[in-house]
């Protein structure tokens, strides 16, 4: 039977949220402490919250690496596929061993003392209440990309982890990769000189334009008030679940969210970037009050840290393979990748990153694997840098392992995702701002000096029934 009447009583809201956390008991640290001696002995027992594409298809795999408890979707189709997808996984897989619910807040209120774990793959305005409530009793929390739906509760997230002191992972995958590794030894080794610049791109066009459909009725199936969830309510309507969230400001992140996460890891990761001078849309197609854009070329100016230049870091999305970059308009991968590609007969993909250096160029694929030094011939040239680096066997592996031994140290932590997410999301405040209006960023004060009106994006206020448990 799922489960999805909540009886929790109204509490503060997400304002204010890093504030909260940080005074949150400690009562679920001495919970994570038992938890994790019993893991120790024992297979990890999970849930996993969001059965969506991504929940079926990755997550509730990796879960049965350990001991899948219970299962959490307010779509009752999507339980069953992840039941289904489970058992054609592991015939000795018994559904009826496993708990399901429609809302992860009964959940915590019903099980948290019978699982060590939990594995987000929720929709992106649902990432940070159910974390926070996993880790405030003192749970391990695998949460997928992007960390968060905004610049504060990515905060609230690392203030909490720091605070519990428990196993945190978000899941752009290429973090813990391979190539990502040898990305970064061969730019320390200095393959391609100082880095000034980077272009990332991508084919996805999570954004419209326009406003909401027909409102309709929600499909018998769908606990449509559960799916919204901290969201502002809205009318069930078409475009929304289970995919095209993404394109909507109340609920995803558009490209940039859906994207970036993996193609501007290694430039993150490998530039040390800090704080921006300035972040700046330069072009953009479509978007609305209500949707991101299709397509958007954003500019993040790096400035010079210690020994490093300045640098300039761009992102192009709603990319084309089919249009030449006659000019630097928007649809086309960026001018400079086609022109590589044409001039050394290397093809880049629709996905992926492009490292300008003071002595030549690397590119990547977007989860950061493949990286080559262009021309081809120069690669093979380069002598092999020394691998310095330390490996994981994969995201899940490496949280799994965290959960066993009790220590909060993950390859992608929660403190590392909370700053590169940060990074991310100021490209989502200079959308809003608009074409030309550069985005100046107060770190310490967590809001934008320059363009008064996108602090309002910078927070939310979590609809009544879904803040954060004080």
């Amino acid at each position: 039977m799922i489960l999805s009447k909540h009886s929790g009583t109204t509490r503060r809201g997400f304002i204010g949220r890093a504030a909260i956390v940080a005074g949150m008991v400690a009562g679920g640290v001495f919970g994570a402490v038992a938890a994790r001696v019993k893991a120790a002995n024992s297979k990890l027992r999970l849930a996993v919250i969001g059965c969506g594409t991504r929940g079926v298809g990755t997550i509730v795999p990796a879960a049965l690496e350990e001991r899948l408890v219970a299962v959490v979707d307010p779509d009752r189709n999507c339980i069953a596929a992840a039941l289904k997808r489970a058992k054609k996984i592991d015939e000795t897989f018994d559904a009826n061993a496993v708990q399901a619910f429609a809302d992860y807040r009964v959940l915590f209120d019903k099980k948290a003392g019978e699982i060590d774990a939990v594995l987000i793959a929720t929709p992106n305005h649902h990432h940070a209440l159910p974390a926070l409530r996993a880790m405030e009793r003192g749970k391990g929390v695998y949460l997928e990309k992007p960390l968060a739906h905004d610049i504060s509760e990515c905060r609230a997230l690392a203030a909490a982890a720091a605070r519990f002191k428990v196993p945190t992972q978000m899941g752009n995958q290429g973090h813990c990769g391979e190539g990502t590794r040898r990305l970064l030894e061969y730019l320390a080794a200095g393959a391609i000189g100082d880095m000034v610049e980077t272009h990332s791109w991508t084919d996805r066009k999570n954004g419209g334009s326009g406003g909401r459909p027909q409102a309709g009725n929600p499909p018998a199936h769908l606990d449509w008030d559960v799916w919204l969830g901290p969201a502002p309510y809205r009318e069930y309507h078409a475009g929304l679940h289970p995919h095209d969230w993404h394109n909507w400001f109340d609920f995803g992140n558009g490209s940039v969210g859906n994207a970036a996460p993996h193609a501007m890891d290694g430039v993150f990761t490998a530039l040390k970037p800090g704080v921006p001078a300035a972040v700046e849309i330069e072009a953009v197609v479509g978007g609305s009050a209500e949707q991101y854009p299709a397509a958007t070329r954003i500019r993040w100016d790096i400035p010079a840290r210690g020994s490093m230049p300045a640098a300039k870091v761009f992102w192009w999305d709603g990319c084309s393979e089919k249009k030449g970059p006659k000019d630097n308009s928007l649809g086309a991968r960026p001018p400079l990748v086609v022109d590589l590609e044409k001039k050394h007969n290397r093809r880049l993909g629709p996905n992926g990153t492009l490292y300008v250096g003071t002595k030549g160029y690397m590119s990547t694929d977007w989860y950061g694997n493949g990286p080559r030094i262009i021309p081809e011939e120069k690669h093979r040239a380069c002598p092999s840098p020394a691998k310095t680096l330390p490996r994981v066997d994969g995201p899940f592996a490496d949280f799994f392992a965290a959960c066993r031994a009790g220590t909060p140290t993950t390859q992608a932590n929660f403190a590392y995702a909370a700053a590169f997410i940060e990074f991310v999301y100021l490209g989502l405040l200079a959308e809003r701002a608009g074409v030309g209006r550069k985005i100046v960023w107060d770190t310490k004060a967590m809001r934008c000096t320059s363009v008064a009106e996108v602090n309002a994006f910078v927070r939310r206020t979590a609809r009544r029934g879904w803040e954060p448990k004080a």
